[in-house]
């Protein structure tokens, strides 16, 4: 079962799921600067955002896509462990 895990992961199908999150993962942030910009724009200007909280939003965005980046990087080295993994069943 391993093996078939190994083999479905290298092929156009694992482009697919990437291709998804990816495409979500950038509507995220598109939706969370738009929202940012309006909070912003719309801002009472005898009572602003506190700055604070303002850098606050900018240190979770900034942490959530290095987050998303280790992921990515992970999930790749997985699938290069599972491919190098099959080779070496096949080999043997």
């Amino acid at each position: 079962m391993s093996s078939v895990n190994a083999t479905s992961a290298t092929g156009p199908a694992s482009t697919t799921p990437d291709v998804t999150s990816t495409s979500s993962r950038l509507a995220n942030q598109d939706i969370f600067m738009q929202l940012l910009v309006a909070q912003l724009k719309y801002q009472n200007p005898m009572n602003p955002a506190d700055g604070v909280e303002f850098m606050t939003q900018l240190t979770q965005f900034s942490q959530l896509e290095q987050t998303t980046a280790i992921r990515k990087a992970v999930e790749s080295l997985a699938e290069t462990v599972s491919t190098s993994a099959s080779t070496l069943t096949k080999g043997s």
